[in-house]
């Protein structure tokens, strides 16, 4: 069995396109709305800055969308956290609360020897002068 080797088929030289092309399909397009005399090449020369206000007006709306839903997407991100951060500080406050309580600081004092007084709180009386009493 012989077999042969096909040679590779020669790269087709690329074609470069003429600097003028986008001049020509413009004028093609110009053509094309000129067929029912419409339009002439002074009344495009003459709106040629309200067609360029336009595209601005165009340019800045779509910029604007992009804007406000990048600041909607932070606005979510932003609530979805804030409601991580209010459930963390809900259950922080609870802690707090069951924590802070009578019994519970009796109990977790106790190991140190602390212990909580079975007296009633007395109250003191300075006498500062004959007229004068100040209570503390």
């Amino acid at each position: 069995m012989n077999r042969e080797k096909k040679a590779a088929p020669a790269p087709t030289p690329e074609k470069k396109k003429a600097p003028g092309k986008g001049m020509a399909s413009a004028r093609k397009y110009v053509r094309f709305l000129n067929v029912f005399n419409m339009v002439k090449r002074d009344m495009v020369v003459q709106a040629m800055p309200y067609i360029f206000f336009l595209t601005v007006i165009a340019l800045v709306y779509i910029a604007n969308s992009y804007y406000a839903e990048n600041t909607i997407r932070e606005i979510d991100k932003i609530n979805k956290e804030l409601k991580t951060l209010k459930s963390e500080g809900i259950s922080a406050s609870s802690e707090l609360m069951i924590r802070s309580k009578q019994s519970e600081v009796a109990r977790a004092v106790a190991p140190i020897g602390l212990v909580e007084s079975t007296d009633a709180a007395r109250k003191i009386v300075v006498k500062t002068s004959a007229n004068e009493t100040r209570e503390d």
